[in-house]
C-alpha cells in the first residue's frame, strides 16, 4: 500500500471547526473584494472620459484656427467621439468629482443606517440583497455608454443608489469575520483579511482597464455581474455563526421519529427543561441542552424538575440543569457612541479615509497627467498603491498584536505618511522608477491605519467590556466607525476636483493636513497607551475562541 502524501496528511491535521473557520475567512474575503471591485472603474473611466476632447482641443490650437480647416477639424472630432457628454466642458473636474461624492456621501449617510439595521436582520440575507442591487446599478452606470445617455442627472442618481445599497457589506463582514475569530493574533487575521480592499481595486483597475479603451460601458458592466454572482454565492454558503452549525448537527443528529416542540416556557420561572418518554412500560427521562423539547410518537410530559422525583418517578440518568437565557438586545446608536475610543477612532478614521479614497478616485487621473501616460497603463500604474496597501495593513496588524497598541501604531504610521505624501509629489516628476517606489511606500503607510482601524480597532470595541459581552454591538460600532469616515471619503475627492484646478500641489498639501489631523485625533488614546501599565489594545476583551 503507498503512504499518504504528505500534503494529505497534514490536510487532515485540521478539524472540522478550522476547516469552517477557514471557509469563512476565504468566502468573506472574496465577498467583499467584489464589492472594492465594483467601486474601482469610475476612477479608471475618468481620464477616458474627456481625453479625446483634449486632445482635439491641442488640435484644434496646432491647426490655428483657420476657416479653411474647420470642415476637416470637425470630421475628426466626430471621428474621435470627442469625451462623453456632459463632461465635454471646461468645468469636468468638477462634474467628475461630483460622480464621486454622489456616491460617498450617500455611502456615509447609508452606513449610520445599515448597522443598525443589520444588528436585527440576518446577515447572510441582508448582504444578498446588498450585492445583488449593488451588480445592478453597477451595471446600470455602464449600460449609459451603450444606450448613449448623457444624463448628468441619471449618472448621479445610479451612483446615490449604488452608495447606498453597498452600504450592507462592510459591516456585515466584519460582524461574520468577528464570530469566528476570537482576540487572539486579531490584528495578524484582519490585517491579512482586509487586504481584500487592495485585491479587490487591483482587480477592478485590471478589468477597467482592459476595456476603457474601447467600450467603457464594460468597465462597469462586468465588475457588475462579478458582485452579482457573489451575491448569489453568500446566499448559498455563508455561515453567520459557529453556533449555526451546533444548531444544524444538533438537528441532524437527533434520534429517529422525535419532533422539535418549543411550546413550554418553564415553571415557575425556571427554564430548565426535561422530558419524560414512554418506551413501553419503561419510562427514561431525558433533557436538550439547547433548549428545545424533542416529542417522541406524542407521548411526552414536561416535567417539573428534581423535585418530581420525590414523587415517585425517579429519572434512570442523570439530569443535568440547563438555564436558558434570554437573547440580549441590540445597542443603541447612542449606546454605541458611549463606547470608549469610538469617537476618537472615527473621526481619526474620517480623515485617514479621505486621503484613502482621494487616491482611489484621482490617482490614474494624476498619473495621466504627471507621466503622461494613456489611462491603460496608469490604471495598471495605480494598482502598485494597493499593492502597498496589502502591505502596510497586516504590518500595522501585526505590530499592533506584538505591543498591544491599537493607537500608538495607527499615530506612527500617520506620521510618516504625511512627508511621504509630499515626497510623492516631488518624485513622480522624475521618471517611473522613482514614481513605482513611492507608490508603494504611500500605500502601506496610508492603507495601514486606516486598515487598522476599520478592522481590529472595531472588532475591539465591538466587544468592549462595558457592553458586558452583548456581541450585538459589533455591526452598529463597526458601521459608526466606517460612516464616519465614510465622510471624509467623500469630502476628500470633491476637494481634489475643486483644488486640482489651482494644481496637483494644493491637492497634496490637502492630503498632508489630512494626515496631521488624523494623527490629532489620537493623541489622548496614544497617551492613554503609553502611560498603561498592561500592553494590550485600548478596548479589547476576552472573547470566545470558537
Amino acid at each position: 500500500m503507498a503512504p499518504v502524501p504528505p500534503g494529505v496528511r497534514f490536510l487532515f491535521t485540521f478539524n472540522k471547526d478550522q476547516w469552517y473557520r477557514a471557509f469563512t475567512f476565504i468566502l468573506t474575503f472574496l465577498l467583499y473584494t467584489s464589492f472594492h471591485l465594483s467601486r474601482k472603474p469610475i476612477s479608471i473611466v475618468k481620464s477616458e472620459l474627456h481625453k479625446n476632447c483634449s486632445m482635439a482641443s491641442e488640435l484644434a490650437t496646432a491647426s490655428g484656427g483657420g476657416a479653411s480647416q474647420l470642415p476637416a477639424l470637425t470630421s475628426l472630432h466626430t471621428d474621435m467621439d470627442c469625451s462623453w457628454k456632459p463632461f465635454d466642458k471646461n468645468n469636468y473636474k468638477q462634474l467628475l468629482g461630483a460622480m464621486d461624492y454622489s456616491f460617498l456621501f450617500a455611502y456615509a449617510i447609508g452606513m449610520y443606517l445599515s448597522g443598525i439595521i443589520g444588528e436585527r436582520l440576518p446577515i447572510r440575507l441582508y448582504l444578498t440583497v446588498g450585492m445583488l442591487c449593488s451588480g445592478l446599478f453597477t451595471c446600470l452606470f455602464g449600460l449609459g455608454y451603450i444606450y448613449n445617455i448623457h444624463s448628468l442627472a441619471f449618472y448621479v442618481s445610479v451612483q446615490v443608489a449604488n452608495g447606498l445599497v453597498q452600504t450592507t457589506g462592510w459591516p456585515s463582514v466584519v460582524t461574520c469575520i468577528s464570530n469566528w475569530f476570537g482576540k487572539g493574533r486579531r490584528g495578524l487575521v484582519m490585517g491579512v483579511w482586509n487586504s481584500h480592499t487592495s485585491v479587490g481595486n487591483i482587480l477592478g483597475s485590471l478589468i477597467a482597464g482592459s476595456y476603457v479603451s474601447s467600450n467603457w460601458g464594460m468597465s462597469f458592466i462586468v465588475p457588475g455581474i462579478i458582485i452579482a454572482a457573489m451575491g448569489v454565492v453568500c446566499f448559498l454558503f455563508l455561515i453567520e455563526h459557529p453556533n449555526d452549525l451546533k444548531t444544524m448537527h444538533a438537528q441532524s443528529s437527533s434520534p429517529v421519529g422525535r419532533t422539535a416542540c418549543t411550546g413550554w416556557s418553564g415553571v415557575n420561572g425556571h427554564k430548565d427543561m426535561y422530558l419524560q418518554f414512554t418506551q413501553g412500560s419503561t419510562k427514561t427521562y431525558d433533557h436538550y441542552e439547547n433548549s428545545v423539547l424533542y416529542r417522541k410518537g406524542g407521548d411526552e410530559e414536561p416535567l417539573l424538575g428534581r423535585e418530581t422525583a420525590a414523587s415517585g418517578r425517579v429519572p434512570l440518568q442523570q439530569v443535568v440543569v440547563v438555564k436558558s437565557e434570554s437573547e440580549p438586545s441590540a445597542i443603541s446608536f447612542m449606546g454605541a457612541l458611549r463606547i470608549p475610543g469610538v469617537i476618537e477612532f472615527s473621526l481619526s478614521l474620517l480623515f485617514a479615509k479621505l486621503v484613502s479614497y482621494t487616491f482611489l478616485f484621482w490617482l490614474p487621473l494624476y498619473i495621466t497627467k504627471a507621466a503622461h501616460l494613456d489611462a491603460k497603463k496608469a490604471g495598471d500604474l495605480s494598482t502598485l498603491f494597493d499593492v502597498g496597501g496589502i502591505v502596510g495593513g497586516i504590518l500595522a496588524g501585526v505590530i499592533s498584536d506584538k505591543l498591544g497598541k491599537r493607537a500608538t501604531t495607527c499615530a506612527v504610521m500617520l506620521l510618516l505618511a504625511a512627508p511621504t505624501l509630499y515626497g510623492f509629489s516631488m518624485i513622480s516628476q522624475f521618471g517611473l522608477g522613482p514614481t513605482v517606489a513611492m507608490l508603494l511606500v504611500c500605500g502601506g503607510l496610508v492603507n495601514g491605519p486606516y486598515a487598522l482601524i476599520t478592522t481590529a480597532v472595531s472588532a475591539d470595541l465591538g466587544t468592549h467590556k462595558s457592553l458586558k459581552g452583548n456581541a450585538r454591538a459589533l455591526s452598529t460600532v463597526t458601521a459608526i466607525i466606517d460612516g464616519t469616515g465614510s465622510v471624509g471619503a467623500a469630502v476628500g475627492p470633491l476637494l481634489a476636483g475643486v483644488l486640482s484646478a489651482g494644481g496637483w500641489d494644493q491637492v497634496f498639501y490637502m492630503l498632508m493636513t489630512a494626515d496631521f489631523l488624523a494623527l490629532l485625533f489620537l493623541l489622548r488614546l496614544v497617551k492613554k497607551e503609553l502611560t498603561s501599565s498592561k500592553s494590550r489594545p485600548i478596548s479589547t476583551v476576552e472573547l470566545k475562541e470558537h
